[in-house]
């Protein structure tokens, strides 16, 4: 996808309802009050080396980077979210609320902004070594973060 792609892919599920259920779809979960959206998704690398892993990193965060400046001209600069607290937090099983709780498992950070009473972020991550690259947006309520 282009940068322009993502960016519709964006606007729509930016201005999208939030369901009363939690649901999930192949690259979609939803819940009360937060969507999460992968942009774009690697394959899974079990067998690939570690030059594969790099040029694949590489690609990614120069998409988000491109992203991030796209939605840097709409919306101002971003707001930088470190997400290893959360993720400290879950490893102690202490309560992370949603979507923190799973952005926090593959996400370390996010670029986010908050626009018309709603939180748009976006970021590159990745489970595990051997699980695929994700770049995704993540859209909440106001108070998400």
């Amino acid at each position: 996808m282009t940068t322009d792609a993502y960016l519709t892919v964006i606007d729509r599920w930016r201005l999208r309802d939030f369901p009363a259920a939690p649901g999930r779809s192949a690259l979609v979960e939803s819940g009360p009050g937060f969507h999460i959206v992968g942009l774009r998704v690697s394959r899974e690398f079990w067998d690939a080396d570690l030059t594969e892993v790099a040029e694949a990193a590489e690609e990614f965060e120069a998409e988000l980077t491109a992203l991030v400046r796209a939605l840097s001209l709409r919306w101002g600069e971003p707001e930088i979210v470190d997400l290893a607290d959360h993720l400290e937090r879950t490893a102690r099983g202490l309560p992370v609320r949603p979507p923190l709780d799973t952005l926090c498992g593959y996400v370390p950070r996010m670029h986010g902004w908050r626009v018309q009473g709603r939180w748009i972020g976006v970021g590159v991550g990745q489970g595990a070594y051997e699980l695929p690259m994700q770049l995704l947006v993540a859209v909440g309520e106001g108070a998400a973060l």
